[in-house]
């Protein structure tokens, strides 16, 4: 899932992306990656014991990009 917020007036360009991966030992990972259009972003994984679990902390991460102005 990818995001991204511009405002030129700003100055601000950026991007977040959101991957759930299942992980080796029936774990889920919820990988995520932000920074600057164009330029490599930071990565941060955080793992759930269920698909479930990784989806919903995926999704209450969406609603708060949302109200910051990510599309």
């Amino acid at each position: 899932m990818d995001l991204t917020r511009t405002d030129a007036s700003q100055n601000v360009h950026r991007f977040y992306r959101m991957e759930i991966a299942p992980g080796l030992f029936g774990d889920w990972a919820l990988v995520r990656e932000w920074g600057r259009i164009g330029q490599p972003g930071q990565v941060r994984i955080d793992w759930y014991d269920t698909e479930a679990a990784a989806k919903t902390a995926r999704f209450d991460l969406l609603m708060k990009k949302s109200r910051r102005g990510y599309e």
